[in-house]
């Protein structure tokens, strides 16, 4: 994300979806789960039937590896090694994570926190680096699924940018041949390599079926909706277009959605990352909270507010 960053054992489990509540809903979700259950990693445990999904060889199925367990009506929390340790020197947000479904989100070359029971996930932006770590046999101890996330930067290759569902398979093939899991998170910036369009960035997405593509070659996808949150209309309205779109094609895929404390332009309030989570959690299977740091990645974001994070996670658990 471009304001952001296995097992073979786990082979004969299976993910689950929780069970979505309808969007609207008055009463505060609980985020809760229980990370420590034996032998479950990353999404339920609950199997899916075989028809949830595709299940040939490179595509996401019920016969694929395993993930975490999260409790009926829980979220999951997709967090960067350094939005995570901010966010747990508090302690009672690190007991409420700890009680949810956690994805620590690490560079080539990190080090797990080990925090919150927090599963281990490898990001990278390019096919030929993941190949490079899977097959070479870089990944830390207890990785359990990769990310692919495709952007229009100098990190992902043009091809890529073009092509991001044709390259999520390859990631895909490579996952599945070493008993990973694949979560793909495309930026809405990739319209932007299409001449011709016109429109909000996320029509355009939409218009161009990127969600329901990548959701087709992946397990998880991370809608990457975190530019929209200063209006929770409009974040809702593309969140739940994006997830219907999605699910349509891979009716096995997990759902997230993006959003950010300290994003490029206006700054953000808590309350609006509040109100764009109840807008949408009926909709999603969880987000993924970011705190970026300026740099390479997010040259104009806002200083970092884990501050921000902290209150949105005592409010929503």
């Amino acid at each position: 994300m471009s304001s952001w960053a296995s097992d073979p054992r786990a082979a004969t489990m299976t993910w689950s979806r929780r069970a979505r509540r309808p969007a609207g809903l008055s009463r505060e979700f609980r985020v809760a789960g229980a990370i420590g259950v034996a032998g479950c990693l990353l999404a339920s445990c609950a199997a899916r039937g075989s028809a949830a999904g595709p299940t040939a060889a490179g595509t996401p199925g019920a016969d694929t590896p395993a993930a975490a367990t999260t409790v009926a009506g829980g979220h999951t929390w997709m967090l960067t090694r350094a939005a995570l340790a901010q966010l747990v020197s508090e302690p009672a947000v690190q007991a409420g994570l700890a009680r949810a479904q956690v994805y620590e989100i690490l560079q080539p070359g990190q080090q797990p926190l080990s925090a919150a029971g927090a599963v281990p996930v490898v990001t990278f932006s390019a096919v030929a680096a993941l190949r490079q770590a899977v097959t070479g046999q870089q990944l830390p101890d207890g990785t359990r699924a990769l990310l692919y996330d495709p952007e229009a930067w100098s990190f992902t290759p043009q091809a890529e940018q073009l092509a991001p569902a044709q390259a999520a398979r390859r990631a895909l093939s490579l996952a599945r041949a070493h008993g990973l899991r694949l979560i793909v998170a495309p930026a809405l910036n990739l319209t932007t390599v299409r001449p011709g369009l016109s429109g909000p960035r996320w029509r355009q997405f939409l218009d161009l079926g990127l969600a329901g593509q990548l959701a087709k070659v992946a397990d998880v996808i991370e809608l990457q909706a975190q530019s929209l949150e200063r209006s929770t209309r409009t974040y809702a309205a593309f969140v739940r277009a994006a997830a219907a779109q999605a699910r349509q094609a891979n009716p096995a895929v997990q759902v997230l959605a993006g959003l950010s404390t300290n994003p490029p332009g206006a700054v953000v309030s808590s309350r609006q990352l509040i109100a764009a989570i109840r807008a949408t959690r009926g909709l999603v299977d969880g987000y993924w909270l970011n705190i970026p740091g300026q740099g390479a990645r997010c040259p104009t974001c806002n200083a970092p507010r884990p501050d921000i994070g902290r209150d949105v996670l005592r409010t929503v658990m």
